[in-house]
């Protein structure tokens, strides 16, 4: 059972109290926006015509469990990552593979909606080795130049792409610099971030390890698997790498996992995501425990960590699949979304951990999933806020689905002979009844959550044109054609791809943010922007966001930050919190607005709008 720091009342009493004034980012309470003022929310699907119906296959295995068990536990790997690497002002895409000499796929956006591959010509292609498996990537600038590298997670050791920049012909090129500077620890790596932990200008790296760490290709006992279903501590735990300055001169990076205070952590860990859960301005963890409870990780300001989950929600025996941070309700504390089994196989329920608030910087989460309306997704994976209709309220998109096959069900096979059965060793192979062609929770709608702005959400995903019955694993939000309404792209296991065109008529006013670091990491990852806007006849209100490095299953999403904002005709203020700790705030000069209505600014630290 969860148990509950503060009786239940005391926390429901909690969540009617506005934020106070001196946190950073706090704001007013805000009120819902009628219904009969939203715009229907529609996508279009396009991923043919723009060039990235890409299918992915997971890696194989020989022997009897070929077409079972670890198939299953690692066809995780179909993943997306949202990133400009040319910083032309569109976002590109780079899109994963998992079985063995199948490419990765680097996307260049043309602009028109359309992508153009360069994987051969920038060398990212690899990674998929008779002895490693691709499971993840992510775009981030680990030496502070300017242009995007690429991390590429994988069942083995990492690879990280050095971006070289452009040739004399403009054709972009990376170098792979892993074990040279550091990524060298086995692990077998579902997730990653990138954050600033100690708030020194360079970004750091966080993995979640699936399994532990043996050589799933080389298997030296059939005992791998979970050593139980809800209290599971044989995982792969996380792994924590310091960016530091080698002794070649070179930034680089350093195994610090003991030092950070996270080597205890042993979960079967799926996800993980960064934020500032308690507004001290310093950069928290949530880890996704797919088996083995959750864990919330409060940064302690010097980059270590204290593991303060029974306190601040207690400890559960659910499956946590993603990790995605969003102010749902406006209230100035970002909240925390995780997925789970909601269908016949758990009958669990997701996690919608309400940010109740800290006081003296210990913060406290209520789990408001049900109350939400956001409980049920079947078995849930990737999971992202996104404001899809401009209105000034972060809605939710969730995949799903396991494996779709034949008409036979896997599920009361399983239970029969596994789960039910006395005695059974959940760890090892030989335990899993062979699957053959059978459908384990397969086939299950995509959900898309429309934030109602009263604390509740309404699944729209059919009205909306999302709601299709492949495998979801991935998902990258973006402009990607700078028009002001989010896109999204789909990556699917064994199934085609989908990029999800925003065409919602009459969406509200927007604005986009993209921040340049000088103090800070160069991404501005882990900064916090509060955009204020009204208008005549429109209240003025203020609309939170932060900068994140990869949050979300197998997902990363764009740097730059996108502010629905309803009906506002105006901007009337842009408050920057910068990882270094320094506080900027744009107003109002001459009668200009600090930024452009429905444009993209850029921002710099200690300069303001560049462009």
């Amino acid at each position: 059972m969860r148990r509950q720091r503060l009786p239940i009342l005391t926390l429901l009493a909690a969540t009617l109290l506005s934020a106070p004034a001196s946190q950073a980012g706090a704001q007013d309470p805000a009120e819902p926006t009628p219904s009969n003022e939203r715009p229907a929310i529609r996508f279009e699907e396009i991923a043919e015509r723009a060039g990235v119906r890409f299918v992915h296959t997971p890696r194989s295995f020989e022997g009897r469990h070929k077409h079972q068990v670890l198939e299953m536990f690692t066809d995780g790997g179909a993943a997306v990552a949202v990133g400009d690497f040319d910083a032309d002002g569109f976002e590109d895409l780079f899109i994963t593979d998992s079985d063995t000499g199948k490419p990765n796929h680097l996307m260049r956006n043309n602009g028109d909606l359309t992508f153009t591959e360069v994987t051969e010509t920038a060398g990212v292609g690899g990674g998929n080795d008779p002895h490693a498996i691709v499971a993840d990537a992510l775009w981030f600038d680990y030496d502070n130049d300017g242009r995007l590298d690429l991390y590429v997670g994988r069942f083995s050791t990492p690879l990280l792409y050095r971006n070289e920049g452009p040739d004399a012909e403009g054709r972009y090129r990376f170098t792979e610099v892993a074990s040279r500077i550091g990524l060298t620890v086995f692990g077998n790596t579902i997730g990653a971030i990138a954050f600033d932990a100690d708030a020194d200008g360079w970004l750091d790296l966080m993995l979640a390890n699936y399994f532990p760490a043996h050589n799933l290709l080389e298997l030296e006992t059939r005992n791998v698997l979970p050593n139980n279903l809800d209290y599971a501590d044989n995982g792969g735990g996380v792994t924590f790498y310091r960016n530091v300055e080698l002794a070649s001169g070179e930034r680089g990076f350093v195994d610090e996992t003991a030092k950070a205070g996270l080597a205890h952590h042993t979960g079967w860990s799926l996800d993980i995501g960064h934020a500032d859960l308690n507004n001290d301005g310093f950069q928290d963890v949530y880890v996704a425990g797919d088996y083995g409870t959750d864990r919330l990780f409060i940064n302690r300001g010097d980059g270590t960590f204290a593991d303060v989950t029974e306190e601040a929600m207690g400890l559960d025996t659910r499956k946590g699949m993603n990790v995605d941070m969003g102010d749902y309700n406006r209230d100035g504390w970002l909240d925390i979304y995780v997925t789970n089994i909601t269908d016949e196989y758990m009958k669990e329920c997701n996690m919608l951990w309400h940010n109740v608030g800290a006081v003296d910087g210990e913060v406290t989460f209520l789990d408001m999933a049900r109350e939400t309306e956001t409980c049920d997704t079947d078995w849930g994976w990737a999971a992202k806020f996104g404001d899809f209709d401009n209105d000034g309220w972060e809605d939710l998109f969730v995949v799903n689905g396991l494996r779709s096959a034949g008409p036979e069900n896997y599920i009361p096979v399983l239970l029969t002979n596994t789960i039910i059965k006395p005695g059974v060793d959940f760890s090892d192979l030989e335990s899993y009844p062979d699957i053959g062609e059978m459908t384990w929770s397969g086939y299950q709608k995509q959900r898309l959550f429309r934030n109602m702005g009263d604390s509740t959400f309404k699944e729209i995903g059919a009205e909306a044109g999302v709601d299709t019955d492949l495998d979801g694993r991935g998902i990258g939000l973006g402009d990607f054609d700078n028009d002001g309404r989010l896109d999204m792209f789909q990556a699917n296991v064994r199934q085609p791809a989908l990029l999800f065109h925003g065409v919602t008529e009459d969406p509200g006013s927007w604005v986009g943010i993209k921040l340049i670091g000088t103090e800070s990491n160069r991404d501005g990852i882990g900064a916090r922007v509060v955009v204020r806007a009204g208008g005549d006849g429109v209240d003025s209100e203020s609309y939170l966001r932060e900068v994140n490095g990869g949050n979300g299953y197998s997902s990363q999403s764009s740097h730059r930050l996108h502010f629905g904002l309803g009906r506002a005709s105006r901007v009337e203020s842009v408050e920057i919190r910068w990882p270094s700790g320094r506080v900027e705030t744009l107003t109002a000069r001459n009668g200009k607005p600090p930024i452009a209505l429905n444009a993209v600014s850029i921002i710099e630290e200690g300069k303001g709008v560049v462009r």
